[in-house]
């Protein structure tokens, strides 16, 4: 499926999208680890829990569950948030 990358994360894919595979949210962030080492941990923290500066959209719905089902006709928007003051 199409997974569409930040800014901050396209040093690890060098574009702005790519592609990965898996049953699950969290099949394909796996998956993007295996094409791109180290991105996973930049979304995903050692409790296994979407980082709170990273949303993630499926087909335009934010997803919070990382055993969210995928079809691979979907489209997984990667977004970071920016703070600022």
């Amino acid at each position: 499926m199409k997974v569409l990358i930040p800014g901050a994360l396209r040093s690890y894919t060098e574009h702005s999208d790519t592609e990965a595979a898996g049953e699950t949210l969290s099949a394909v962030l796996t998956d993007l680890e295996r094409q791109y080492p180290g991105i996973r941990f930049r979304m995903i923290d050692e409790q296994e829990r979407i980082r709170r500066h990273i949303r993630i959209f499926v087909n335009g719905d934010q997803v919070h569950d990382l055993a969210h089902p995928l079809d691979a006709r979907d489209e997984v928007v990667i977004v970071q948030a920016l703070s600022g003051g």
